[in-house]
């Protein structure tokens, strides 16, 4: 194993070999050049995340397209349950806020769509527009749901321990998520 050095922030130059060599499955990732020797499953996680991310966002393409909603966006169907979260107008501030997105025009062009298809709403608040589901808009989210309890619930068949399971990963995410932005936010003051 090669020796830690600041250059090569302790990492072999084979990370995944002490792991190979130790009757332990070499792990599973996108990107072997980064595999660090401190956290492999770091590496491992993101492949996973990566992998997940990719799914999910084909199946909920997929189910709002079901639903009678087609050629919208991962971005643009997220945005359109956001919207329809807690039956609340919603600022674009608030709505980036919450999922999490910087570039506030991406969220922004996924509420013209959305307004054009006439599933979003907007009115003028003072010095802000909000946004609201609409009628139509509701109804489609409503199939979705349908479609999510038929297609992916019943498919999940979920007992008390896989639902723990998944609330512990759902609690890991978020915290890994905050661990990430910190490291963005190193990483641009650099």
């Amino acid at each position: 194993m090669a020796k830690k050095s600041p250059a090569n922030d302790g990492a072999a130059p084979d990370a995944a070999a002490p792991r190979a060599r130790s009757g332990v499955a070499s792990p599973l990732v996108s990107s072997a050049h980064l595999v660090s020797g401190r956290s492999a499953e770091m590496s491992e996680f993101e492949f996973g995340l990566i992998v997940a991310g990719n799914a999910f966002h084909r199946w909920i393409v997929h189910c709002m397209s079901a639903a009678g909603l087609r050629d919208l966006t991962p971005l643009d169907v997220i945005v359109l349950h956001h919207v329809t979260h807690r039956a609340r107008d919603k600022r674009l501030a608030d709505i980036c806020f919450i999922m999490n997105v910087e570039d506030t025009h991406l969220i922004n062009y996924s509420l013209k769509k959305l307004l054009n298809l006439g599933v979003v709403a907007s009115r003028k608040s003072g010095k802000d527009v909000t946004y609201a589901c609409t009628e139509a808009g509701l109804a489609h989210v409503n199939r979705y749901r349908e479609l999510r309890e038929a297609c992916l619930i019943d498919a999940l068949q979920a007992d008390d321990a896989l639902n723990r399971d998944i609330g512990e990963l759902a609690r890991l995410l978020r915290v890994l998520s905050g661990v990430y932005d910190q490291a963005a936010r190193a990483a641009a003051s650099l």
